[in-house]
């Protein structure tokens, strides 16, 4: 087990995770051309309820198997209302795993200052922070793992590079920490694949953790323990894990 998460960092290292909110807004502002219903006021609340219908849905019975009627039933809105919103299943696929890609991109791309400039607490932040997103943002992170194997090939694609692009931003802090003298030259090149199972282990078997009595504190440090361990110089100081709020 890792160091004690009561010895946690917070202050200005916590990221800011969106809400179901501001996910919608996004995905207003970047499928405008395809949502008929303009007004922000209007669009943001049907799209809330649409998504978390197709979300519920799909994570019960699969995406595939879930029908327009089955949408229309769960999220009160009728077929045409759905229609304003989308014009086909795909779409609505596409407007899921876009915002599962771009949260990641906007949240784990603008790392604080302090951080950014210490790659060992840069990448305790990463891992930290990449939980903590896959938290606030559960029933999409499941969606797109559980469901990725039933995609079409574009949409395949899609979910591909979204765990590509999770595995460069651990890649690039561990080569500049290898650059900076603070992790091991000999660190497996292989490390920042094998990171990425470790954070969806932690939504797609969540149960199991809570069963356990696991907090997603500990969970955290403990992720944090094994990659230091894998890659810092021996006999160097393991920092306190980086803990970016209450969990």
């Amino acid at each position: 087990m890792a160091n004690d998460p009561e010895a946690r960092r917070t202050d200005s290292r916590t990221a800011v995770l969106p809400d179901s909110e501001a996910l919608c807004r996004s995905i207003l502002e970047r499928h405008h051309d395809t949502i008929g219903v303009r007004k922000p006021a209007v669009a943001v609340p049907k799209l809330q309820r649409i998504l978390a219908a197709a979300l519920e849905l799909s994570n019960r019975k699969g995406f595939q198997a879930m029908s327009l009627r089955d949408l229309s039933q769960a999220s009160g809105l009728s077929a045409g209302g759905l229609y304003a919103y989308f014009d086909s299943k795909t779409t609505l696929l596409k407007m899921i795993l876009g915002e599962v890609t771009d949260s990641v991109r906007r949240v784990l791309s603008h790392p604080p200052a302090e951080v950014a400039a210490d790659p060992v607490a840069h990448l305790g932040w990463l891992i930290d922070t990449h939980l903590r997103l896959t938290e606030a943002m559960l029933p999409w992170f499941t969606f797109a793992f559980m469901e990725a194997k039933n995609f079409p090939p574009a949409e395949r694609r899609i979910a591909i590079d979204s765990e590509a692009l999770t595995e460069s931003y651990f890649a690039e802090v561990i080569a500049a920490g290898i650059a900076a003298g603070r992790l091991r030259p000999d660190t497996s090149p292989l490390l920042p694949a094998l990171v990425k199972p470790l954070l969806q282990e932690w939504y797609v078997k969540r149960a199991k953790y809570r069963r356990r009595g696991v907090t997603l504190d500990v969970y955290s440090a403990t992720v944090q323990d094994l990659v230091l361990r894998a890659c810092l110089p021996e006999g160097a100081p393991r920092p306190a894990p980086s803990l970016t709020a209450g969990g």
